[in-house]
């Protein structure tokens, strides 16, 4: 490794793009290339990035595989920012076990860190928080070892685990002071102030509030019977019941918690479940089948009875119900709070992170776009997605979760 080389690789890891480009921008080997790369990376022009390492990759050849695998995993990195997040995947796997086989053990564990942020962000949890254990995090440079951190808190966020949650924070906020790198502290600082702000509103017949996130940790723990809004469940203690893609189920449960211990009517029902303005025979046939399929749902954790009005919850053993719902409602909560993260996402992996169809997520952004919340730029397949506006709500509690069903 040349002089320039060394120096470039320095200012690199120190988060110093341009004294990088300074020291090779107009050399044409490999390691220059890459190093190139990545900084323009760093400086944001991720397409120009990825064709730099793709020809560093190519000049390296299949005489240096470590290299070629060191490319691929920067590559696999700019496509994770860019939410391109089928190739990503593809990738990351086969540079992994190229570098761990090579003894690379450094870039290895970077690999399976982001990894570990692709799972985090379609919401495979446990995958995520497996992946992150399977590396040795020690090896990794402090910008690295926040990265490693920020991840943690976000897998336990999404768990509902402030403590942990914090404890995480604190670690990254350690690593990037280290890193000395002011653009990932302020990641860091951004990741705090979602987990103090205001995570969902609780609803209930006495009136509504702003719950932070560990005031929802207490209430999920307690023997409160619980219609989560936000994550299309029923809760009750430890026992959660998915009511995942069943809206409907979702409005009848949620008009129940609201009106308990009293009843509510069938037109009630039929407005808040079906839009029903004008009640007739085939409203009412729907709704019994709707209220057949609830009832058969939650039968664990409650019982919904008829009255002479219309029908009415019965909880077995919650002394108390309540809604959790979104600290602002609005439609397609879920892809809002997926573009929250300042990205600019594709269709395609929007669908991946949700788990739908592409034309399903395609056409919420449509409705989003015809509310101005959401806007595109570019066509076919570099078209993306951002939010038109900061969002006034956090999203911890709305992002993809992979949970079983109780």
């Amino acid at each position: 490794m040349d002089m320039l080389i060394a120096a470039a690789a320095r200012a690199l890891s120190s988060g110093d793009p341009l004294a990088v480009l300074k020291r090779v921008a107009l050399r044409n080997d490999a390691p220059a290339l890459a190093l190139r790369g990545l900084a323009m990376a760093q400086i944001g022009d991720l397409a120009r990035a990825r064709e730099l390492l793709k020809d560093a990759a190519r000049a390296f050849g299949s005489n240096e595989p470590i290299a070629r695998a060191r490319c691929m995993v920067a590559e696999a990195e700019i496509a994770l920012v860019s939410r391109d997040l089928g190739r990503s995947f593809q990738t990351l796997g086969a540079a992994r076990a190229t570098l761990e086989a090579g003894g690379d053990q450094v870039n290895a564990a970077h690999a399976g860190y982001l990894e570990a942020r692709q799972l985090l962000l379609i919401g495979r949890l446990e995958d995520a928080r497996e992946t992150l254990d399977s590396i040795d995090t020690d090896v990794l440079p402090p910008a690295s070892r926040a990265g490693c951190g920020l991840v943690m808190a976000g897998i336990a966020m999404r768990h509902i685990r402030t403590g942990a949650a914090r404890a995480a924070l604190e670690q990254a906020a350690r690593a990037a002071q280290d890193a000395g790198i002011s653009s990932l502290e302020v990641e860091v600082e951004k990741a705090r102030h979602a987990l103090e702000a205001p995570a969902a509103r609780l609803v209930s017949r006495d009136g509504q509030h702003l719950l932070q996130l560990d005031e929802v940790e207490v209430l999920l723990a307690s023997d409160v019977f619980i219609v989560d809004k936000c994550r299309n469940a029923v809760r009750v203690g430890e026992t959660m019941i998915s009511l995942d893609r069943r809206p409907v189920l979702v409005a009848l449960a949620r008009a129940f918690a609201e009106a308990w211990p009293d009843d509510v009517s069938r037109e009630n029902l039929l407005m808040r479940a079906f839009g029903a303005k004008h009640v007739d025979d085939s409203h009412r046939a729907r709704l019994r089948v709707e209220i057949a399929r609830l009832r058969k749902v939650i039968k664990p954790v409650a019982a919904v009875k008829a009255t002479s009005l219309g029908f009415a919850l019965k909880p077995y053993n919650a002394r108390q119900v309540a809604v959790l719902a979104p600290p602002v409602e609005s439609d397609h909560p879920e892809v809002l709070a997926l573009l929250a993260d300042g990205e600019a996402w594709s269709s395609s992996a929007l669908a991946m992170a949700l788990g739908v169809s592409s034309r399903t997520v395609q056409r919420k952004l449509e409705d989003l776009a015809l509310a101005g919340k959401v806007r595109s730029f570019g066509r076919g397949r570099a078209c993306r997605w951002i939010l038109s506006s900061v969002p006034g709500f956090p999203t911890s509690l709305l992002l993809p979760l992979a949970i079983a069903t109780g």
